[in-house]
């Protein structure tokens, strides 16, 4: 079908700018320029499109940009952007109007995605009560939940749990509410559920199931103060997110005249065309063959068609049309760290079909696949805990392949005699239907790195969960092709890191130019100068800034803060376990006035000053350093935080001294310079306030000591720490981290944190007992040797800094003056400065009159 009115330069206008409606300009623009077609984007949000997927990071510290489009990006492709809600579309006339203009297509696509369903309880309006769908939704409930203690979410499905993640993050209280008997129950059966609630609940949330709210409550002042059960039952809470589900957005569909569903959503067909053969529809908004699709890939798939589509039927483009004719639903995702897959016919409707699983309530792990009739053909499947094999028996699944190893062995932690389950043509990423023959094909077209199989193929580009898959199946296809696969530090250093740091401890080297005279060649790179620097402090813990050291420093570490985006810096001076005196804060508070900084209070319980010119650095430590405070290492690959909560010393639920424990540990490991940075965190009971299982080693109490857990860490790929001992006491608690730490820093891969560096230690976490409790190697006294001398040797860096004159008088903006920088800009918000925008910037004097 064609259009009878094509102008010379076609309009192709996109209601919507989430990820969809940016994957279909990405899809437009890769087959036309704006020499052929010309493209405007509608935003309702005043942000465009940004990663939805891994929303919840936005509680992340340090937050990570989730921005996937740029408003100069969209006009370096000449893609227009009109920031508003679109009220009005004239099928006749091919018009819509929005923000008062109107704007005319040729054709038009709504990508206008869904809306939260909220339930229509009684007292939904109160104060306190949220939803959790854009990045505005979580800045309000970030807003909120400083004067909030409980937080509960309506809804088990998959964002409830998000959802439910982030306000354990932000330190309340959590409860997950769920009609259904069982968790995730669009996805999971009832055992897979209960595996999944056991584990979210030893985390420290409390799961109520099979509950029907009938009402909410509120205070005098109109704040949200509970919930009602239709059980009788009530749940006190001063924050609530509904996650019931979401409904498509097709209002202005439905004003427009274009037939829609009789439950919602905009009737597409197979080429992604609506009931007006000039208006198209992707994502959540759509209706295909009855189905709303709320997941990423099928968008991304309506997206591909709906554009290759639109440009047939413009003219722009020739060739057969594509079509649309379903997408398969299984997902694999991460929920609080823990790992769950859904594929293929995952509950077992299918007549006749059969069942074999396994539960492993040891490992938390739940395993299940749903079988032909015959037993021979995997149909769908569920795992919980561990998805290692989620691709290759969803690759089973969408082949149909007959089994030749019993199916039992497909979901049993090690296969029997090396079994091998993998196809020929393996399913890598299913977000954009990419295979190993693909990446395989762009491999042998020279593709060298992950950065590049994702530009030829699209892999990783989703959610990114298969990119760990690509990076081993690079690896191996490049061993296959006769290249050399080496984990060489750089070029300069023929070793890898573990290997260099073992050369410098053996032979004592104490200097960069001792090592790269010996054992380096050229003059070293921005790769293996940190990288021997780190190796150099965590072994002799000397000054980074003496003169042999400091040209190894990375820009943070050269100046011993973290510099900001307009050149100035940020000091963390070190608060022990978060606890700080009264004449701490007020020292604190004074020395940022005096100098014009920004106070940020931080995820880890700490105060950041923003804003302080480098001139300025060594006289703001002697302040500090006056006050009592030290440098707390915010800038370099080393300890950063031990967190805590009040424990037993204040809490009513608390069974050991949780803030103590921290200062002490904190105390015992600042200045540590490892492959990465370290976090920690003690709690003082299984509640986990102090998010411990987040950290790179945490430990929680129990009645009888203390639990040690290692490997977690947050940000982008979030991971739970996994329990190494249980029931210490405190000098048994530092015994094992001073092994484990320095074990780390032996054997890690430069900037590899702990969770990556224990799933690729050979055997795992049994392997790090044997090492660390049991002597295995026979080296522990070392270990315990090595961690003395740091602990030994210690000294502030800000204090030796500011008592060298030669090391502070590097600390100046220009090399011929003393002058500061009087060209930064800022800008009053909220009482206090922030960097001046790029259009809030005014022209700045030039020096030598009016040329």
């Amino acid at each position: 079908m064609t259009h009878p009115r094509i102008p010379s330069t076609p309009h192709a206008v996109i209601i919507g700018n989430g990820m969809v409606g940016h994957r279909l300009v990405d899809q437009l623009r890769a087959q036309a320029d704006a020499a052929h077609l010309q493209i405007t984007v509608i935003s309702e949000e005043s942000r465009l499109a940004y990663d939805r997927v891994h929303l919840s990071s936005h509680f992340d510290d340090p937050r990570p940009d989730l921005a996937l489009a740029t408003e100069d990006g969209y006009a370096e492709q000449g893609v227009t952007v009109v920031y508003g809600r679109a009220e009005r579309v004239d099928l006749t006339s091919r018009t819509l109007t929005v923000a008062g203009r109107t704007l005319d297509y040729d054709a038009l696509v709504f990508a206008t995605g869904s809306f939260p369903f909220v339930p229509p309880v009684p007292g939904r309006d109160a104060a306190g009560v949220f939803v959790y769908r854009t990045l505005d939704d979580l800045d309000a409930i970030r807003a909120a939940a400083t004067h909030s203690k409980t937080g509960v979410v309506i809804g088990g499905g998959l964002l409830g749990l998000e959802a439910a993640g982030a306000l354990q993050k932000l330190g309340l209280t959590t409860h997950v509410v769920e009609f259904a008997p069982h968790l995730m129950p669009a996805q999971l059966d009832p055992e897979g559920g209960a595996t999944l609630r056991r584990t979210i609940e030893g985390m420290g949330i409390t799961v109520h199931l099979g509950k029907s709210t009938t009402d909410l409550t509120a205070d005098a002042t109109g704040r949200l103060s509970g919930l009602n059960f239709a059980d009788g039952g009530r749940l006190e809470t001063d924050l609530l997110v509904f996650s019931a589900g979401i409904r498509p957005r097709d209002d202005l569909a439905r004003t427009t005249g274009l037939h829609v569903g009789e439950r919602g959503g905009i009737t597409i067909d197979d080429t992604g065309r609506t009931s007006d053969p000039h208006v198209y529809a992707v994502g959540e908004c759509a209706l295909h063959d009855g189905r709303i699709y709320g997941l990423v890939a099928p968008g991304y798939q309506m997206a591909r068609v709906t554009a290759t589509n639109v440009l047939r039927d413009l003219g722009v483009t020739s060739g057969e049309a594509l079509h649309f004719r379903g997408a398969d639903l299984s997902t694999k995702l991460k929920l609080l760290g823990v790992e769950v897959g859904s594929f293929g016919d995952a509950k077992g409707v299918t007549p006749d079909c059969r069942t074999v699983s396994l539960s492993d309530n040891v490992r938390g792990t739940y395993s299940k696949l749903v079988l032909s009739a015959d037993g021979t053909t995997v149909l769908g499947g569920l795992l919980v805990g561990d998805t290692a094999r989620y691709s290759d028996l969803l690759d089973l699944t969408l082949s149909g392949t007959t089994l030749t190893v019993p199916p039992e062995t497909l979901i049993v932690p090690t296969l029997p005699g090396g079994a091998v389950m993998t196809s020929a043509d393996a399913l890598i990423c299913s977000c954009e239907n990419v295979r190993s023959s693909a990446i395989c094909a762009a491999i042998g077209d020279g593709a060298r790195d992950v950065a590049a199989l994702k530009k030829c193929t699209s892999a990783g580009t989703g959610c990114g969960g298969c990119v760990p898959t690509m990076h081993g199946l690079l690896q191996s296809e490049l061993r296959r092709l006769g290249e050399t696969v080496t984990n060489h530090l750089c070029e300069h250093y023929a070793y890898s890191r573990q290997e260099l740091f073992d050369v410098i401890r053996v032979k004592g080297y104490t200097t960069w130019d001792e090592v790269l005279s010996s054992h380096g060649t050229g003059l070293g790179c921005e790769i293996c100068k940190p990288a021997v620097g780190s190796i150099l402090a965590s072994l002799h813990n000397e000054l980074i800034m003496k003169p042999a050291h400091a040209p190894l420093q990375d820009t943070n570490d050269a100046f011993l803060a973290n510099i900001q985006k307009n050149g100035t810096y940020s000091v963390m001076p070190r608060v022990p376990g978060g606890e700080i005196t009264a004449d701490g804060l007020i020292s604190i508070g004074a020395v940022a006035k005096k100098f014009g900084l920004y106070c940020k209070i931080t995820g880890g319980q700490r105060i950041d000053l923003l804003g302080a010119h480098v001139g300025d650095l060594p006289a703001i430590w002697e302040d500090l350093i006056a006050a009592g405070f030290e440098s707390g290492h915010a800038y370099g690959k080393s300890l950063r935080t031990v967190k805590s909560c009040v424990g037993s010393t204040w809490c009513r639920y608390g069974v050991q001294d949780s803030t103590s424990l921290a200062v002490r540990l904190e105390l015992r490991y600042r200045g540590l310079r490892s492959p990465h940075k370290l976090k920690s965190g003690v709690s003082g009971c299984t509640r986990e306030c102090a998010e411990a299982r987040s950290k790179d080693f945490g430990i929680i109490a129990t009645e009888k000591g203390w639990n040690v857990y290692v490997g977690g860490n947050g940000g982008v790929t979030p991971k739970h720490a996994v329990l190494l001992a249980s029931d210490l006491d405190e000098d048994a608690v530092l015994t094992l981290l001073d092994r484990y730490l320095m074990f780390y820093v032996r054997t890690a891969d430069r900037l590899q944190r702990t969770s990556a560096w224990l799933e690729n230690l050979d055997g795992g976490l049994e392997y790090l007992r044997a090492v660390i409790m049991d002597d295995h190697l026979g080296i522990c006294a070392d270990l315990d040797a090595e961690m003395a001398r740091h602990v030994g040797t210690y000294e502030d860096e800000w204090a030796a800094a500011v008592n060298d004159p030669a090391v502070r008088a590097r600390f100046r903006t220009f090399v011929n003056s003393d002058a500061r920088d009087d060209g930064i800009q800022w800008v009053d918000e909220r009482g206090q400065i922030r960097p001046a925008f790029k259009h809030e910037l005014t022209p700045l004097p030039l020096a030598g009159g009016d040329d």
